[in-house]
């Protein structure tokens, strides 16, 4: 169960990364020899690709390949797992279906799911699973359920289904009541992300689409390969760069990780967020930052799917990613209106990378 317990925490925050004080992104020679260092000396990956947003200009910046022996260049069009910056979108649909009087941060999430499995959701002391504390971390659920037993190590999320979760959610007890304590939660989010669905009467990937790809104009982001996405695929390589097969995910898991996209739609996200493009969307991504709790690290609160770093003199949004072959960062820095994306096609996480970008002196 090692590489199942790997896989699990791939899913995550990672290391907490605090950043340095504010100043403006590196120019493109100096992060093209970071990522060369990274690359050919330190062997992290076979492949990363950074997005940068400046005040003035978006920027791509890539060193490497598809693959491992593959000579074909990756570019900011290359499509990439992103793992856990799936929790991101997940909390967007969220405050999305707020504004749209869908549902209510401080609705219990039972009453978003059918009848006969309401009853199943755990509460503690007469207080129920919130959606905020779902998208906060902090509703008492474990980072996995207990019956996560995949049949295939190497793309575990493929078979667990939505009676397992269910199954779980009625054989578990609460250690706290929920809203008191940050406790990262693959299974939470992805409780979240069905959740929402069925309130919505559609999948998961379908609300994406229809709610945020769709109208930010993000063509190369699903949770599902198209073909023309499969043309460019990076493939993934664990941490000793061996080549690894993608991940797939149920519904009862998708909003978890199920995401994949590139560095050009990540910085339109980004943008979005930042409130540099306007559309029905920026009630929704400012209200991602309106519900903030602590997680017990100091200067990290949880926002609805980001973390937010407050250390020093500024703030620092920002998610990290990674899957079995691949590893993600994005974030953003109000201070100096910058915004980045790093993606790789190994699972050596890339969040201290990210970090030093928005933060390089």
């Amino acid at each position: 169960m090692k590489r199942v317990l790997m896989a699990c925490l791939m899913l995550g925050m990672g290391e907490v990364v605090h950043a340095l004080p504010a100043s403006p992104p590196p120019a493109d020679a100096e992060i093209r020899q970071i990522l060369a260092n990274r690359i050919d000396v330190e062997h992290q990956s076979v492949g990363i690709v950074v997005g940068i947003i400046d005040p003035h200009r978006r920027r791509i910046v890539a060193y490497g390949h598809l693959q491992q022996g593959d000579g074909r260049p990756l570019t900011g069009d290359s499509v990439f797992e992103i793992g856990s910056i799936t929790k991101v979108f997940t909390s967007l649909l969220l405050t999305d279906m707020v504004e749209r009087g869908k549902v209510r941060l401080d609705e219990p999430v039972a009453e978003l799911l059918p009848v006969g499995v309401r009853i199943w959701i755990p509460q503690r002391n007469g207080q129920q699973i919130t959606l905020a504390d779902l998208a906060t971390n902090t509703s008492g659920l474990p980072r996995m359920p207990d019956n996560f037993r995949p049949a295939n190590l190497a793309d575990p999320y493929a078979d667990y289904s939505e009676k397992q979760l269910y199954e779980f959610l009625g054989s578990y007890e609460l250690p706290r009541d929920p809203g008191v304590e940050w406790v990262y939660s693959n299974l939470g989010f992805g409780l979240l992300g069905l959740a929402l669905a069925q309130r919505a009467g559609t999948s998961y990937g379908t609300l994406v689409q229809e709610r945020i790809c769709r109208p930010l104009g993000m063509q190369s982001t699903a949770t599902v390969t198209t073909p023309s996405m499969a043309q460019r695929l990076a493939i993934g390589h664990s941490r000793d760069l061996r080549t690894v097969p993608s991940w797939t995910f149920t519904e009862a898991m998708a909003g978890a990780g199920a995401l994949r996209s590139t560095a050009n739609d990540l910085l339109t996200f980004l943008a979005a967020a930042m409130g540099r493009t306007r559309s029905a969307l920026t009630p929704p991504f400012e209200a991602l930052l309106s519900v903030q709790r602590p997680t017990g690290a100091r200067f990290i609160e949880a926002a609805l799917g980001w973390a937010v770093d407050t250390s020093g003199d500024r703030e620092i949004i920002w998610k990290g990613g990674g899957t079995g072959g691949y590893a993600s960062f994005v974030g953003y820095n109000p201070i100096n209106a910058s915004a980045v994306v790093v993606l790789s096609n190994s699972d050596n996480s890339v969040s201290d990378l990210g970090m030093q970008l928005l933060d390089s002196r």
